[in-house]
């Protein structure tokens, strides 16, 4: 079988790949996410910061040419937490992982 295209989430810079699992979503390494959190997001989703926190305590995100970079594949609960660390504050992740286009040539559009 063949596995399908992963999936793609991007905001202001950052572009991380993943894909569902049985156990939630995965998104994959050297995948980026936005380096600050929201303004908002301690007071509105304060499990989003403690979430990022605890993937930088771990060493599965480290800061690298002003964005978060994964350097190991996480595992996240639903589509919407793994959006949430992306976007560093709430994100619906139904919405927010989308498959990429791809053009004839080849390159990303």
């Amino acid at each position: 079988m063949i596995d399908p295209a992963p999936l793609v989430c991007r905001i202001k810079g950052a572009r991380a790949l993943g894909r569902p699992t049985p156990d939630g979503f995965v998104v994959f390494k050297d995948s980026t996410a936005v380096l600050h959190e929201r303004p908002a997001t301690p007071k509105r989703q304060p499990y989003v910061v403690a979430l990022r926190k605890r993937l930088v305590d771990e060493g599965i995100l480290v800061e690298q040419d002003g964005y978060l970079q994964f350097l190991h594949d996480a595992e996240f609960s639903s589509p919407s937490a793994a959006a949430s660390v992306i976007h560093g504050g709430g994100a619906n992740g139904l919405t927010e992982w989308r498959t990429e286009l791809v053009s004839d040539n080849g390159a990303n559009g």
